[in-house]
């Protein structure tokens, strides 16, 4: 059989595997897994007196499959660079044509917003030349992390503690999560009241709900006694229903996902973390097998802040809506939305690449977080396309005394793209109140019940991965591609730390940010962080040359690590000790969590005097099964973590398994559930309860013994919570 002519090199096998399906034999897809040159990693790589010029080298481990990729590309007659449609894969390219040795003539590069057939095909037909402006774009940002990162993390470990580091985009995101605990730590809360009434129809049937709103203009009630002047004057007297308002109300579809939207409604409804969202997208986007169809690319490109959607994909959204719910429920037109100014508009939104593919009739082919995410995209699309939903709306004011009441509900009327799908919110819903009577203006009505509540002001929420996302997107602070890196960055650093879904400060982080907001303004400067991503952007366009924009910012940052060497010298900054409830049995103390070589660990503030310390415990949700005491996360001697009663041997209490914050709705006593990764089921481990789970069916498998047959399924384990003693799977700490 002659050799295939053509050449195409992706990323990815799973990538590469749809692909070839798509081209056919006269084609051989190879997969160059990501990158396979870069800067040093020893070194700074980077020729700063000599216009900045970068040293690349191949990346070890990489040999092989270099080789091999260089052997088929002397043998073809074409080579197809199909690296991913943004800076970082124009990037990849260019890296391969420099490091495979291809000359221009047969060297073309394709990429595809989208891997279906259609798509991939028309894209082999219409390749095109490698963009350098792109590849400067991405040599621009790639050097100047590395400056940044290899001149400024020597200082603090100078400075605060080795290991450290820094970066241009993680220390403003660092900065954004600090700056909010300040505020939140200067708020000072201020008390105000809600003063509802239970009002009734003079002779006639029917009930309701109203809440002060003031008098001629609304007023909020400051102080009890302000509350009890209202009272005082309405107490015994007849309201008088002075306006019913009752509109209509339309709501119109969230526009489609973007990475940054996507991030944060994964983070929302499914509890994902930006990461996990990109590589499950990731997945959808290359290819998954779908049963009865072969391989198959199920959503667009993921890595875009545009809202732009192709004529095409309108189109087949609305032949399905036709024939799955009825014209009435299509939008009437293409559904156009705006995408922001600042947004470079690269690729369409996120979409599904084949709407008529549901995410029920494909669940089979799919892991449990793919057709969460693909359901997820899908229905949001479909959404956009849809009519407006429309809600009946009522509005009541019943005013006493000159005090105004208002009480307002409103239900929806028609549910347009609610059918399919609605927004998550990062607050809490608005409440759309109780059903009204049908009331008329001039009626009258007597209060029945009259209800008082303090309040407070609440400090500015802590933000969630999701929210702080959201804020850099508004900031300009990064682009689509670094959002999940940068956010899962300061959280391995330690900068921040995540509890209950919010984000806080650590303070290391907050000795950090202050280093850097003291000495590097610049770097820690929001505005200065975003002008520099229009500027790389300008270099994407061609606009700007990629060395001079180097040369700007080195001169200034260059100058301040300069004064911050010279400021600093001899001084070495403290970062404060986190002091725990857990109480030092040899002097009373409050021990504090100190780090070391082998983690983190507590310790007696009393050091040298005092020279205790014990393992870092974590304090979990739920009680123990056998005496009802808390339940604390240890370790064992091989790092593996294990879940014991507070107690420790008074009570003997161990399981593998995670308690979780739910109660058994039959017995009250905590539900647990399999560790490991993903979503699991929780269980009832009590034995007299009729929810109760056998051991032997909650998943767990043992390795075959040496007697085992081969080929047969491994026995499950028979024990996981009794004395540690357990062949089961465990979960790696």
């Amino acid at each position: 059989m002659a050799r295939p002519a053509n050449l195409v090199i992706v990323e990815s096998p799973s990538k590469a595997k749809t692909i070839g399906k798509y081209l056919g034999p006269e084609y051989t897809v190879k997969a160059s897994m990501g990158h396979l040159r870069d800067l040093p990693k020893s070194t700074l790589g980077v020729d700063i007196e000599h216009g900045f010029t970068p040293e690349y080298l191949p990346l070890e481990g990489k040999e092989n499959i270099i080789e091999d990729l260089r052997k088929a590309a002397s043998q073809a007659d074409m080579v197809y660079l199909a690296t991913d449609p943004d800076r970082e894969g124009e990037a990849i390219s260019w890296h391969l044509k420099e490091l495979l040795d291809l000359p221009d003539d047969r060297t073309r590069r394709v990429t595809f917003n989208e891997i279906t057939q259609r798509v991939v095909r028309e894209a082999i037909q219409a390749p095109r030349g490698i963009d350098y402006s792109l590849v400067d774009a991405q040599q621009a940002r790639r050097i100047l992390d590395r400056i940044v990162g290899y001149q400024l993390s020597p200082l603090l470990w100078k400075k605060i503690r080795r290991g450290l580091s820094a970066g241009r985009v993680q220390s403003v995101a660092t900065r954004l999560v600090v700056d909010r605990e300040k505020e939140i730590r200067a708020f000072q809360s201020r008390e105000y009241w809600s003063l509802d009434v239970t009002l009734h129809r003079v002779g006639k049937p029917g009930s309701f709900v109203a809440h002060y709103h003031g008098e001629d203009k609304k007023r909020e009630l400051e102080n009890e006694e302000q509350v009890q002047a209202v009272i005082n004057d309405i107490q015994g007297k007849e309201f008088t229903i002075d306006k019913v308002r009752r509109a209509e109300k339309k709501r119109t579809a969230a526009p489609p996902f973007t990475t940054s939207t996507l991030q944060q409604e994964a983070s929302r409804k499914l509890n994902m973390t930006p990461k996990q969202t990109m590589v499950l997208a990731q997945q959808l986007y290359e290819g998954v097998d779908v049963e009865g169809q072969g391989t198959l690319g199920l959503i667009t490109y993921m890595r875009t802040d545009s809202l732009r959607l192709s004529d095409e994909a309108m189109d087949a959204a609305r032949d399905f809506i036709d024939s799955r719910y009825g014209r009435n429920y299509y939008y009437g037109k293409r559904h156009v939305f705006k995408t922001k100014s600042t947004a470079q508009d690269a690729h369409e939104a996120i979409r599904p690449t084949h709407v008529e593919l549901e995410p029920e009739a494909i669940r089979g082919s799919l892991s449990y977080d793919q057709y969460r995410l693909y359901k997820l995209v899908w229905s949001r699309f479909l959404a956009t396309q849809m009519a407006n939903a429309v809600y009946d709306t009522t509005s009541i004011d019943a005013s006493c005394a000159d005090h105004i009441f208002r009480a307002s509900h409103q239900s929806v009327k028609f549910p347009g793209f609610l059918t399919v799908y609605e927004e998550g919110r990062d607050d809490e819903d608005e409440a759309v109140g109780s059903p009204l009577p049908d009331l008329a203006e001039g009626e009258h009505a007597t209060a029945s019940q009259i209800e008082k509540e303090q309040h407070f002001t609440q400090p500015p929420a802590r933000y969630t991965e999701a929210t702080l996302i959201k804020a850099m997107e508004e900031k300009g602070v990064g682009r689509p591609s670094t959002y999940a890196a940068t956010v899962s960055v300061i959280e391995d650093r330690e900068y921040v730390v995540k509890q209950d879904k919010r984000l806080s400060p650590t303070p290391l982080g907050e000795v950090v940010t202050g280093l850097m907001m003291d000495r590097f303004q610049d770097i820690i400067d929001v505005e200065f962080t975003a002008n520099m991503e229009q500027q790389l952007d300008e270099v994407e366009e061609g606009k700007r040359d990629w060395k001079n924009l180097l040369a700007e910012f080195y001169q200034g940052f260059h100058q301040e690590l300069t004064d911050a060497e010279t400021a600093l010298e001899g001084v070495r900054l403290k970062v404060p000790d986190e002091e725990t409830d857990e109480v030092c049995e040899l002097c009373g103390r409050k021990m504090v969590i100190k780090t070391g070589r082998f983690g983190k660990f507590l310790a007696c503030p009393g050091y040298p005097e005092c020279k205790n310390t014990k393992p870092l415990v974590e304090r979990m949700p739920g009680r123990c099964p056998k005496c009802g005491a808390g339940i604390l996360k240890r370790k064992s001697q091989k790092g593996y973590a294990y879940y014991a009663c507070e107690r420790g041997a008074a009570c003997g209490f161990m399981t593998w398994d995670v308690p979780t914050a739910q109660d058994c709705p039959s017995c009250g006593q905590t539900l647990f559930k399999k560790s490991g990764r993903g979503r699991q089921k929780p269980f009832c481990v009590n034995e007299s309860c009729p929810e109760f789970l056998p051991e032997d069916k909650r998943g767990y498998y043992r390795k075959s013994s040496a007697g085992t047959e081969s080929g047969k399924e491994p026995a499950k384990a028979k024990s996981r919570s009794v004395k540690g003693k357990t062949t089961a799977r465990r979960k790696k700490a």
